[in-house]
């Protein structure tokens, strides 16, 4: 499934845009530019290459480019949900609409769409996760309420970002229910330990090579401090530069 018909399942709210006088300016915006936008029909089956023609704020619609083939068109039609993903000025533009219906924009085929209840927008650091170490893996210590008192878990990152990370609770001790959060949990940093709150937003088990299973969490930041998240940033730049000096030959 891509990131454009899946991001819902995500905790977007920092990043969602739900003025309709905004909605409106970014989609104008997108179009004006001639952006391509990316749309994604069927749960992610198919992908469309689109435009954005018009904004009738008198309507609430918007006209987008018909695709290529009648064949797609209708499986456009056919849709009852879509979903679209573009740039604009390097953010990450992400929304979706109900059904779109045919119509004819300048003497051309063209769809239309309702305007969308709201749109996520994402500058690069919001969203980009960095695979962390696999030896000497960063550890996350998590307390565990237990009946008497909060046992220390200890877990392994997967990745980092700027809004979260990805643990693997190998032993599953940690409770993964969704929304579930952890106060006082300290990221063992190789510049020094940062402490945070963390809230599970999805779990996924794993399937280990000796037969057994584990979980991957993901995990949001929770009113992360300016100096836990100036340490992580600092931590995803040393990561992101080791990886592009290995990939140059250079480290």
């Amino acid at each position: 499934m891509t990131a454009a018909s899946n991001y819902e399942n995500e905790d977007m709210n920092p990043f969602r845009v739900t003025s309709r006088r905004e909605i409106i300016a970014l989609l104008r915006s997108i179009g004006e530019r001639n952006q391509l936008v990316r749309m994604v029909l069927n749960q992610g089956a198919d992908t469309v290459v689109t435009s954005i023609l018009d904004v009738d704020d008198s309507n609430d619609t918007v006209l987008l480019d018909c695709a290529p083939t009648q064949f797609m068109n209708e499986r456009v039609l056919e849709s009852q949900k879509l979903s679209f993903e573009t740039m604009l000025d390097s953010i990450r533009i992400l929304f979706s609409t109900g059904e779109a219906e045919s119509c004819e924009h300048e003497g051309l085929p063209a769809f239309i769409v309702p305007l969308p209840d709201y749109m996520i927008r994402l500058q690069r650091r919001e969203f980009y996760r960095v695979q962390t170490p696999v030896t000497n893996p960063v550890l996350c210590t998590i307390p565990v309420k237990t009946e008497s008192e909060p046992m220390p878990v200890v877990a392994s990152l997967y990745n980092i970002s700027a809004g979260g990370i990805a643990l693997m609770d190998d032993k599953k001790l940690i409770d993964s229910t969704f929304g579930r959060v952890y106060d006082n949990c300290r990221i063992d940093l190789p510049t020094g330990p940062v402490a945070v709150s963390l809230q599970i937003r999805n779990v996924l088990e794993l399937s280990l090579p000796n037969g057994r299973s584990t979980h991957r969490l993901g995990c949001q930041f929770i009113n992360p401090s300016n100096a836990a998240m100036a340490a992580i940033q600092k931590y995803i730049t040393k990561l992101e530069r080791d990886r592009n000096a290995k990939a140059t030959g250079l480290g």
